[in-house]
C-alpha cells in the first residue's frame, strides 16, 4: 500500500466512523458554517473548562473530506488548550494551502496527515478547512464577553 492509498483509507475510516459526532450539552458556543461552493454544512459546539477544550461535538452533512476532517480535528483538539488548538489550526491551514509542498509533522497532526494529499486539489481545500474554521469561530465566541449565538457563516 502506498502513502496516498493509506491517506485515502484514513479519510474513509473517519468518514465512516465519525468521532465525537452528535451535538452534546453543555457547551460554551455553537456555530453553523456552510461551504457554498459544494454545500457542506456543519453545526459545531465547543465546551471549555478554563482555557482547555473539554468537548467538541457536531452534526454535519457533506463530502467525505469535510466529514473526516471534522472527525480528525475533534480528536486533535479535545484536551488541548485554546492557544495550542489555534496554533494547530494555523499549521493545518498552512498545510492545506501549500498545494502539497508542506510535509506534515505526523506527531503534530496524527491522522490529519492524510489531508496533505487533499491540499493538491484547491477545490477540496475548503472542504477540509470547514470544521477548523468553525472551531476557530466557536472558540472566539466562547471566549468573548458576548453571549454565544448561532448564525450561518460562509467559509
Amino acid at each position: 500500500m502506498n502513502v496516498e492509498e493509506m491517506y485515502q483509507e484514513i479519510i474513509l475510516d473517519h468518514y465512516k466512523e465519525k468521532h465525537h459526532s452528535g451535538l452534546r450539552d453543555p457547551y460554551a458556543a455553537e456555530v453553523h458554517h456552510v461551504n457554498p461552493s459544494c454545500g457542506d454544512e456543519l453545526t459545531l459546539r465547543v465546551a471549555l473548562a478554563g482555557d482547555t477544550i473539554t468537548d467538541v461535538s457536531y452534526e454535519g452533512e457533506g463530502c467525505s473530506i469535510s466529514q473526516a476532517s471534522t472527525s480528525v480535528m475533534t480528536d486533535l483538539v479535545i484536551g488541548r488548550s485554546i492557544e495550542s488548538s489555534q496554533v494547530l489550526y494555523t499549521h493545518f491551514k498552512e498545510m492545506m494551502e501549500s498545494q502539497g509542498r508542506i510535509e506534515p509533522d505526523e506527531d503534530e497532526f496524527e491522522d490529519g496527515i492524510a489531508f496533505a494529499g487533499v491540499s493538491k486539489f484547491p477545490a477540496r481545500v475548503k472542504c477540509a478547512l470547514l470544521s477548523w474554521s468553525a472551531l476557530r469561530d466557536a472558540l472566539m465566541r466562547a471566549t468573548s464577553t458576548a453571549q454565544p449565538t448561532t448564525k450561518e457563516d460562509r467559509v
